[in-house]
């Protein structure tokens, strides 16, 4: 096993603060320390998740929070892979360690976002699928999202009621956590009650964006144990695949097939290859999973998660969340924070706010969220440009 410790998880609370992304990162960063209960000058990397919105020192974050928390002379990393940058900061952090470059790890990420749904930069850049997306079809992310909707609706028969529960059973969950910007329950009638921003999907059914930070310590088992921490959370597998093509189902901002490899095409999806590798690298199944965080951008995107990460065929999401299996108390929690629909997208962070969670389970230190004897736990979300990721985390 190539297992590192998560000594110290960190958030900054998320929501519209309107300050800067630093500030966010800086916080968590601290709050991470405090709870690895290890000085900042300890620390050999420091891996940030870029923050492309944010101007020069968002690209490059790594060095952006090694500043902020004064000069030490750690190594430097900055990561961009737009949704999946916190796992691949992680990644990256996991490489460092396992090869003896570091004992102990920083990563960060943090986004102070605009107001509105995401779109891309501004310019004219005909060679970046996704202003081509935004241009030639006019597929912003809800639309994106309506259409995934459709698909379930026209091949498993979900319904609007199905998906209006997924928001339910996240905003129970973020009514519980005091770093979630939405801490209110919701009805299924205020759901269906909400404005239709892409048919069948109303306002409710998809995330915000928000401001906030999310921080974790990483390092060795040897330095883990130097420093108090005899038994840590420990980090089994980081899986961040690419598609392979000819793909049967397009994921925007892909718009077309690569028309110079002629394949069979493979029997699983892109997202459920993510979860896959993960599993085979940890030499787990979703068996032996406790609980997960996956990437609800949309109410019926999380129950398309469920067939990816393994938890039941193709078609079956809905049975388990009409069944109650994947809510707080249910046989396998999905989304215990509460999920992007009680936090919003803050994009470099959320990847690895999602460990940040796992890790408190794994501790046993959820609170009322807690999921009872919680042993392993999966993350998994998608970031444009083919960037996958999923985190296993065992304790």
């Amino acid at each position: 096993m190539n297992d590192i410790a998560v000594i110290g998880a960190g958030m900054h609370p998320w929501g519209k603060w309107g300050r800067s992304f630093v500030s966010y990162g800086t916080a968590a960063a601290r709050a991470a320390l405090a709870d690895a209960g290890v000085e900042w000058s300890a620390i050999g990397s420091v891996v940030g998740a870029d923050t492309m919105r944010c101007g020069y020192p968002g690209y490059v974050a790594g060095a952006t929070f090694a500043q902020a928390l004064g000069w030490q002379g750690a190594r430097v990393t900055s990561v961009y892979a737009a949704c999946a940058s916190g796992a691949q900061a992680i990644g990256a952090a996991r490489a460092q360690i396992l090869a003896g470059l570091a004992d102990a790890v920083l990563v960060v990420g943090a986004d102070s976002t605009p107001k509105g749904f995401l779109a891309p930069a501004g310019g004219e850049r005909p060679g970046d699928p996704d202003w081509l997306r935004f241009r030639i079809l006019g597929a912003t992310n809800p639309a994106y999202f309506a259409l995934y909707a459709r698909r379930r609706m026209a091949l498993y028969g979900d319904t609007v009621e199905d998906f209006a529960q997924v928001k339910v059973k996240n905003a129970a969950a973020g009514a519980l956590n005091p770093l979630a910007r939405y801490r209110t329950p919701v009805t299924a009638e205020e759901v269906a009650g909400s404005a239709v921003v892409a048919d069948p999907l109303r306002l409710l059914d998809i995330c915000a964006t928000s401001d906030g930070g999310a921080a974790l310590v990483l390092s060795s088992l040897d330095f883990a144990r130097r420093h108090g921490h005899p038994d840590p959370v420990r980090i089994r597998a980081v899986s961040t695949v690419s598609p392979t093509y000819p793909k049967a189902v397009l994921d925007l901002p892909d718009i077309a097939t690569d028309s110079t490899v002629a394949l069979a095409p493979s029997p699983h999806t892109f997202r459920a290859s993510i979860a896959r590798a993960a599993y085979e690298e940890a030499g787990l199944g979703p068996e032996d999973l406790s609980l997960a965080e996956v990437y609800d951008l949309s109410t019926a995107l999380e129950l398309e998660w469920y067939e990816d990460i393994g938890l039941c065929a193709p078609g079956e999401g809905v049975k388990l969340l009409r069944e109650g299996v994947t809510r707080l108390g249910g046989a396998l929690p999905v989304n215990t924070s509460g999920g992007l629909a009680s936090f919003g997208e803050a994009v470099p962070a959320q990847a690895i706010a999602q460990v940040c969670e796992l890790v408190r389970q794994l501790r046993g230190e959820a609170g009322d969220r807690q999921v009872p004897g919680a042993r392993a736990g999966i993350t998994a979300n998608q970031g444009l440009f083919g960037h996958g990721s999923a985190v296993v985390a065992v304790r």
